[in-house]
């Protein structure tokens, strides 16, 4: 790995350890409120108010590189608010762990695809043999490590 690699997934696996820490918090949070929605919406205020800051240390992109985008590049905040709905509600209900358990195998199965078809303008990277039973491989651990059928 170069140096770049391993800052990529170092970083990856950070954010990585803040995805159940956020939805059992969020979870905690919904219960204790009562409402997965206000919990979502108190998780979004902070999300947005750190982006801002974020935008304004780093530049405001220009209008014309807005405009440029497709629409569809657009709708990632739909998947965002889907994903923090449903693991806020599910949480308390499921488990963080039978909870991210399911999220990693849709995130498996999405994300090789993606690359695969290169959508997005992702890395293009086929899918081979190899590649296909390291993803077996990955899900089988993950039923494994969590047995929940």
């Amino acid at each position: 790995m170069t140096g770049s690699s391993l800052y990529f997934a170092a970083l990856a696996l950070v954010a990585g350890v803040g995805i159940p820490l956020m939805a059992s918090i969020n979870g905690a949070l919904g219960v204790r409120l009562a409402s997965t929605t206000g919990a979502a919406a108190v998780l979004f205020l902070g999300a947005f108010l750190i982006s801002i800051v974020a935008l304004l240390i780093n530049g405001l992109p220009t209008l014309q590189a807005a405009r440029s985008a497709s629409p569809v590049l657009y709708i990632g905040g739909v998947f965002v608010a889907f994903y923090v709905l449903s693991i806020t509600w599910l949480v308390p209900r499921f488990g963080v762990g039978n909870a991210i358990f399911f999220v990693l195998f849709g995130q498996i199965i999405s994300a090789s695809l993606i690359d695969h078809f290169g959508w997005f303008n992702a890395v293009q990277t086929p899918l081979s043999m190899t590649r296909v039973l390291g993803i077996v491989l990955m899900l089988a651990g993950l039923f494994l490590s969590r047995r929940i059928v």
